[in-house]
């Protein structure tokens, strides 16, 4: 049974802003060939994909938020593990068949890797870096992650170091 958001609009809290928007509506990613890139987002991942420009098309998935996927051929920028797309699946069961489908159809997508699941940040979750050197995390919430992150609040100062040399993920290197 698929999971409903009813309530994915809502007002900012940004009256103190210069810049005052009402909504985030899109992001950007790169591709070497849309239409393997395509293949992969509809087939593989589930989302939907429509060619609104002659370089680009557009995703989406459960949410009126969209990101635009330009074709730049050997131009591609690879990003980093810590650089990717979320996606939520209802159950545990869920990210581990995904994963296992993952390397079953590695090659039919030309995915370059696979990493296995871990339970880490609160979420079961793992990740695939996909034909363009873009980063998806498959990942299980027991709840709906936005809302709780917001809802909790900051949960350390903006003092306080981030402390990116304690960063694992930066030791993945893209293939």
């Amino acid at each position: 049974m698929a999971v409903v958001i009813e309530n994915a609009a809502f007002a900012p809290p940004n009256e103190k802003s210069v810049v005052k928007p009402y909504v985030m509506s899109h992001g950007t990613c790169e591709c070497y060939d849309m239409k393997a890139t395509r293949r992969f987002y509809e087939e593989f991942l589930g989302l939907q994909c429509v060619r609104h420009a002659k370089p680009a098309m557009v995703f989406r998935c459960g949410l009126k938020f969209h990101v635009v996927c330009v074709e730049v051929g050997d131009k591609v920028h690879p990003c980093s593990v810590l650089n990717h797309w979320g996606i939520d699946v209802q159950s545990k069961e869920e990210v581990d068949h995904a994963c296992q489908m993952a390397k079953e159809f590695k090659d039919k997508y030309k995915i370059r890797q696979v990493l296995d699941p871990v339970l880490q940040h609160g979420v079961y979750s793992f990740y695939v870096e996909d034909l363009d050197h873009n980063w998806w995390e498959i990942q299980y919430y027991d709840g709906f992650q936005h809302d709780d992150m917001f809802e909790f609040g900051d949960r350390f100062p903006m003092d306080d170091s981030a402390d990116p040399a304690n960063l694992k993920e930066l030791a993945i290197q893209n293939k």
